[in-house]
């Protein structure tokens, strides 16, 4: 890789910043000043130091978000404020992007990495990674409610949903409950609910597959990914 382009990855500045670096003697080589920008480096084996600091390369990032109810899960919009605007700069270098969509009023659980990988094994039906939201409806969720939702659902477009898991918490003329679904379709648990006759009210996703949404995190925190969860993850997603 070349060295500017290293540099610049991982928060230095912009290439002409990078160069200027570069040209003021401030990078060094495996202990040697390099002014070129045009260098390649070894990430594996070359030592790059920027002011005496040594420089920690790394490809990926890996974030689990507590989104609030009033970001999109995009990249870029020109209305509205976006998951990754509110990243820092040092995390937002690396073009990272939501992994999955949650509506712009859904809070909760959204993974945040540039692992094109991952995101589409995470994302992908074929996996089976399950999705639990918790959510309060308007309307009394029975357990004929449950058992239709354990056959699939006809949402308003004709199509049938996988099974669903949906566990009553509390039923009254607002419910609270737990659905865990392995699809993503557009605004999935609102539409599977409205096809049984109630509106969800407030939605928040919890879980993916087994790992949890950190409580600590307040609405609109962040955090890296514990070894632990990023080895889940890839577990839970690897090729069969």
């Amino acid at each position: 890789m070349r060295i500017d382009k290293l540099l610049a990855n991982m928060g230095y500045g912009t290439r002409k910043e990078v160069k200027a670096l570069l040209k003021g003697g401030n990078v060094r080589i495996n202990g040697q000043p390099e002014k070129s920008a045009k260098v390649h480096v070894d990430t594996e084996k070359d030592q790059v130091t920027v002011m005496g600091e040594e420089v920690e390369y790394r490809e990926y990032i890996y974030l689990m978000m507590n989104k609030p109810g009033d970001l999109i899960s995009a990249t870029e919009d020109a209305h509205d404020t976006t998951v990754i605007d509110i990243l820092q700069p040092e995390d937002h270098v690396f073009d990272p992007f939501p992994v999955g969509r949650l509506d712009k009023d859904t809070e909760g659980l959204l993974l945040i990495t540039n692992d094109g990988v991952l995101n589409h094994r995470l994302t992908s039906p074929k996996k089976n990674v399950g999705k639990t939201y918790y959510a309060e409806i308007d309307g009394r969720v029975t357990e004929e409610d449950v058992s239709q939702f354990a056959e699939g659902v006809t949402l308003d477009d004709g199509y049938k949903t996988k099974p669903g898991h949906l566990v009553v918490l509390s039923s009254g003329e607002q419910s609270e409950i737990e659905l865990t679904i392995t699809e993503g379709k557009f605004h999935q648990v609102k539409r599977m609910f409205e096809a049984v006759d109630k509106k969800v009210v407030y939605l928040k996703r919890i879980r993916i597959g087994e790992l949890d949404l950190d409580e600590e995190l307040e609405l609109g925190e962040y955090r890296e990914l514990t070894d632990e969860e990023l080895q889940y993850l890839m577990k839970i997603t690897k090729l069969d």
